[in-house]
């Protein structure tokens, strides 16, 4: 692992920046602005940085990103290519597949991984004491020529505040006071990763009556699951929350149930599903809002941490070659109107694959029976098609 001195000395630069935030966008912005020779420093508020317990699904333009970071093949490798998926309905009966040679044909492949493996990719590829685990920011001001960063462990200033900390963001709450917060989309998720299986699952998410079950290919023959299940905001299952998975699940079609079978039940992750509702602008001043923090949306298109590294590449991309103000007005146009239309797309798209009235169920299953795999594809266009700015 190279230093951030040698950093420095190659590349010759200055500029200081703070990323509040250890998350994936966060990481992928101390990568992409090290790389332009920025002095970078990660503030993470929780003890250690990663999250374990759950899968990713990286999209072509996820890759692309990742590409301009210099890990795209350390991710591929740590993965899994998916090379069948679709939707089924309650009975197990396919109502659309995936084209997927035809997908990677037109973008590239769709790549699973375990969020740890990821993770462990992104922070192995910088310097050394860039990432400070455990300092929690408690306040964000903005100064003439740079920006002031209050945290548990004292004061700093920066050149560039990078606020990667998520949808209930302490830099967007400084900063932003008037935005709205985070938005319940009515339905609650869990999440957890099998043993191996005896099996080779397909890649394919189960429509049911206000409910869905997704399965996906993990590496050494595990697989990445989750459930969802429209529920009032905040209900818990002392019980047990996997008990609640089996409850709901457990009698679905296969290969739900086998899947179910080899997972520990200790490792189920619950979470409601929120989004944000959009900003008027990801900047204020020498501050810029990345990933969730910015746009946080419903995972409905697998898109949320890819559109975070595209945030990543793309504000890196515009700080070389402008001045802080400026790079960052661009990145507000090149990235606001992108993610908003993502975002929603991805709650419509949620709110349908909801549905539970029988009659809502039975025309929205016919009518993804009878469109043509090309519609989805053209349907994807304009997000896969995303290439880093030069």
């Amino acid at each position: 692992m190279v230093t951030t001195a040698v950093v420095e000395a190659v590349m010759g630069k200055s500029e200081n920046a703070i990323v509040v935030g250890g998350g994936i966008g966060g990481l992928a912005a101390a990568i992409a602005l090290t790389r332009r020779g920025w002095r970078v420093e990660v503030l993470e508020r929780a003890a250690e940085v990663g999250e374990s317990g759950s899968g990713i699904s990286l999209w072509a333009n996820g890759l692309r990103a990742l590409d301009a970071l210099g890990v795209g093949d350390a991710v591929r490798g740590a993965g899994v290519v998916e090379i069948e998926g679709g939707i089924r309905d309650r009975a197990g009966r396919w109502l659309s597949k995936t084209d997927t040679g035809e997908l990677e044909r037109r973008y590239g492949p769709l790549v699973a991984v375990r969020r740890t493996d990821l993770f462990s990719i992104l922070a192995g590829a910088l310097p050394d004491g860039v990432v400070r685990s455990g300092v929690a920011v408690t306040g964000i001001g903005n100064l003439e020529d740079t920006v002031e960063v209050t945290h548990i462990t004292g004061v700093c200033e920066a050149d560039l505040v990078v606020g990667a900390d998520g949808i209930r963001s302490v830099v967007r709450e400084a900063l932003w006071p008037d935005a709205r917060g985070p938005r319940y989309a009515g339905y609650t998720a869990w999440r957890m990763i099998t043993g191996p299986l005896d099996f080779a699952p397909s890649g394919s998410e189960t429509w049911g009556r206000g409910e869905r079950f997704g399965v996906v290919p993990l590496p050494d023959g595990c697989a990445y699951l989750f459930g969802v299940a429209d529920a009032p905001e905040g209900r818990r299952y002392p019980g047990g929350e996997f008990d609640e998975v089996r409850r709901r699940f457990g009698g679905w079609p296969a290969p739900i149930p086998a899947a179910l079978a080899r997972v520990d039940p200790a490792t189920v992750l619950h979470h409601d599903i929120y989004d944000l509702p959009s900003l008027t602008s990801l900047v204020r001043g020498r501050v810029a809002l990345l990933g969730d923090a910015a746009h946080a949306m419903t995972p409905n298109l697998g898109q949320g941490a890819n559109q975070a590294l595209e945030d990543a590449v793309t504000l890196a991309a515009v700080l070389e070659r402008h001045p802080v103000p400026e790079a960052l007005n661009a990145y507000d146009r090149l990235r606001r109107g992108r993610t908003t239309a993502i975002a929603r797309r991805s709650r419509v798209i949620g709110a349908v694959a909801q549905w539970s009235h029988p009659a809502a169920t039975a025309l929205r299953d016919t009518m993804i029976r009878l469109s043509p795999s090309s519609a989805m594809l053209r349907g994807l266009d304009p997000v896969l098609s995303w290439e880093p700015p030069e």
